[in-house]
This record gives structure tokens, sequence and C-alpha cells, in this order.
């Protein structure tokens, strides 16, 4: 069984996230992660050192503010994670905090599993459903979202208001 898990901590968290990493690191070999870019190599240095003989399944995306968190929203969008630890820091304003937004509601839309600290990781990690192989997070259905305008004639009446302006104009 293999999950696939993002890893993405702020600045002032970055080391409690390494440390959550190495002490959980025996439940972690063998799981695909993906991480935004200065987390990612921080933790794939440190389980690097403490398991030399692990070879870690890691992409890293960009930094956080430099687009690797809209990478991680669509790597959530589109299904490819199951786990966000994502430790955040709650006593600093952060320049990307609508992106941090976002990415913490995109986990709530697709039925992501969210850690925001160590208590929260500590308790999902632990959680039988983690290691069991037919565990699958439910997805919404949003097809009704999607397809709210199937019925409605909006193409049409933008077609006609525009052909009608030209028409005047001419």
């Amino acid at each position: 069984m293999k999950r696939n898990i993002g890893l993405v901590a702020h600045d002032a968290n970055k080391k409690d996230l390494i440390e959550w990493c190495l002490w959980n690191s025996n439940k972690l070999v063998g799981h695909k992660f993906y991480s935004t870019g200065t987390t990612g190599k921080l933790i794939c240095a440190a389980l690097s050192k403490k398991h030399p003989e692990v070879e870690w399944d890691f992409t890293i995306l960009n930094s956080g503010p430099l687009g690797g968190d809209q990478q991680m929203g669509s790597l959530i969008v589109a299904g490819s994670i199951e786990y966000l630890f994502f430790f955040t820091d709650p006593m600093t304003m952060q320049p990307h905090d609508s992106d941090v937004r976002a990415l913490t509601r995109l986990c709530s839309v697709e039925n992501v599993v969210l850690c925001c600290n160590r208590s929260t990781a500590d308790h999902i990690i632990s959680s039988p459903l983690f290691q069991d192989a037919n565990y699958k997070r439910i997805r919404s259905d949003y097809s009704s979202y999607t397809q709210r305008f199937a019925n409605q004639t909006v193409v049409e009446e933008a077609v006609e208001s525009i052909n009608q302006l030209e028409k005047e104009d001419e």
C-alpha cells in the first residue's frame, strides 16, 4: 500500500515537520511524497541521513510563495494527494496567505486529510485507517454544480447580445 502524501511547512514549523517525519520514518517508508521546495529538500535530506539505505520517492515542487502552493493544489484537485501534512504558523501573517487558504479549502472540497499541526499528524499516522490498504476517501460528486448551466441559454443569449450590438454599430 502506497499513500500519496503532501508535505508543507511554514518557516517557523519546518523543524517540527522534519522531526515529525524522522520520528515516524518507519511508517513513512514506501509512500510517495509531494512537497513544496525548501520543506521537501530539508525533509528528504533528513530522511536520507537517518535511512541511507532507503530510496525516498519525493517530488519537489516550487517554494510555496513561488507557486508551490498552487502546484500542490493542482495535485489535490487531480486526485494525486490523499493526505496533506501542512504545519502552519498561526502566529505569523504569510505573504501568500490567500494561497494557503485556497490550499486548505481544496482539501475540504476534495475530502483530503489535512493535518495542520503535530498533534493532528500524530493521530492520523497512528490511525489504523492510514495503514489500511482498503481505505479510500470518498470524493464528493460536484456534477450538479459543474453542470448548473447545462439547461440554460447563457451562451445563446451572449451571442445574440453581441450580434445585436454589432448590428447597431454598423
